[in-house]
């Protein structure tokens, strides 16, 4: 729901996180003396992650005009769907007009799907074929708020927040939404229950769970163990603290890793800081805590611009790093295989062109590669590669057993030059986008054009 914009300039990220750090350490302490064990449904470790904005999907703009993409999407690779909220949206407080369709993320009742996009029976026949097809079903699910006119406000004015007035309450300018408040337990008892109608009633397989931060972390602790006593859901979490992985989300947004590939791409800031900040990261999450690695979403098309308008000719060289990074579950945003570059508008109807799916065998590779290769696991070891030119060339290994990927990025917007400096890298391995092998030794020179990438399984 929330247009992220950056808190603190990039140039002071890392000091920014060493500050965070401590303070998310001591929010552990909030959900109690028992910590989660970060064990992760088994498909979810090569997975990846597909987001419908049903709305802008297809001309029809419904489930049954979705429903039809599922052989392409399969075809491509993609293994986990998450769909926009699909929940009716309130018509009291719309941030446009009445005729408009509103926003997603203002729910007007939690237990029913939006009549623009269908019925119910249509919701379960997608879930169905999509089970059928091997795809794993989640939805986007609202729990910081509803709209102004669900049910809620009228049978239970407790549920929400109030100010000193007594009305209820809604952040910044989001009129169209009224803030719930987590103190009151028959309000948390509802919102697990309703959650758990999702997952029983039509299969889901779990929730991107929107606006977490406000959300007292024991109440996710509870919610999260009370829905894997049904099934063994995927849980991820709109946010970037540590302290929801402990209480037992599976994966958190990487948005200070995609807000430093985006200044590097725009040559604001140098190689070293995507170092920095890859560190930081890694001593401050716990291991194997899942991150959602992604160059574009919901958010970031339609209010910060497309991926070609952040990244420029470095759109490819950021996708593939993402699909590649030690702890990734990468993100495909509805539209980015076509490739779709226009900022989706976000209350209205506004359908990608998909003309073309030119952007298509590139996300194949990737994403085929990831399911099939134990060492693009999010549980996978990284290893930083050294190299002759490291302002420029950023490289590593990614490595699980027997099986090994190697990268190599050209970050920089001039043609490189370079020696790699690592034994493990030498050999015969398989260029993964041209499928030819290539024999790479010690004083093998590289020469790599303007946001170039090079993947090699070995």
């Amino acid at each position: 729901m929330n247009v992220k914009s950056r808190l603190l300039p990039i140039l002071f990220l890392t000091i920014s996180y060493n500050f965070s750090f401590s303070q998310k350490v001591s929010d552990i302490g909030n959900i109690g003396a028992e910590m989660t064990s970060f064990t992760h449904p088994s498909w979810s470790e090569q997975s990846n992650i597909y987001e419908v904005n049903l709305r802008q999907y297809s001309s029809q703009g419904t489930f049954k005009g979705f429903e039809k993409s599922l052989p392409r999407l399969k075809k491509m690779g993609v293994q986990i769907l998450w769909f926009m909220p699909i929940n009716p949206i309130g018509i009291e407080g719309r941030k446009m007009t009445s005729s408009d369709l509103g926003s997603y993320y203002a729910v007007m009742n939690y237990k029913e799907v939006n009549p623009e996009f269908g019925t119910m029976a249509d919701w379960k026949e997608l879930v169905q074929h999509a089970h059928r097809l091997g795809f794993k079903v989640i939805i986007d699910w609202v729990p910081n708020h509803t709209s102004p006119d669900n049910p809620w406000i009228k049978s239970h004015p407790d549920f929400y927040k109030h100010d000193s007035s007594g009305n209820t309450v809604y952040d910044a300018d989001y009129t169209d939404t009224r803030n719930l408040n987590y103190d009151n337990r028959e309000l948390r008892d509802s919102m697990i229950n309703v959650m758990e109608f999702w997952i029983k009633d039509t299969k889901i397989d779990g929730f991107r769970c929107d606006h977490v931060d406000p959300i007292p972390a024991d109440f996710w602790k509870e919610c999260i163990t009370d829905l894997r006593k049904i099934k063994d859901v995927f849980m991820l979490a709109e946010s970037e603290n540590p302290k929801f992985h402990y209480a037992g989300f599976d994966a958190t947004y990487a948005w200070n890793i995609m807000w430093a590939t985006v200044d590097i791409a725009q040559g604001k800031h140098s190689l070293s800081l995507l170092d920095s900040v890859l560190n930081q990261n890694f001593l401050t999450f716990p291991k194997n805590a899942e991150r959602m690695y992604f160059t574009s979403d919901h958010d970031e098309n339609s209010w910060n611009g497309t991926e070609f308008e952040k990244y420029g000719d470095a759109y490819k060289t950021f996708a593939v790093f993402s699909q590649t990074m030690y702890e990734s579950v990468p993100l495909i945003y509805s539209g980015q295989e076509a490739p779709n570059k226009k900022r989706l508008k976000f209350f209205v109807r506004d359908s990608i062109n998909w003309d073309h799916y030119a952007m298509a065998p590139f996300y194949n590779t990737l994403l085929h590669l990831r399911k099939k290769d134990e060492a693009l696991a999010a549980d996978a070891a990284y290893k930083k590669i050294p190299t002759a030119n490291d302002d420029a060339i950023f490289a590593y290994m990614r490595q699980k057993g027997k099986h090994k990927i190697v990268v190599v990025l050209n970050l920089s917007a001039e043609p490189q030059r370079f020696t790699i400096k690592e034994n493990e890298v030498y050999g015969n391995p398989l260029n993964v986008f041209t499928l030819k092998k290539e024999k790479l030794f010690k004083n093998h020179v590289y020469e790599m054009k303007p946001w170039d990438y090079l993947v090699y399984e070995y």
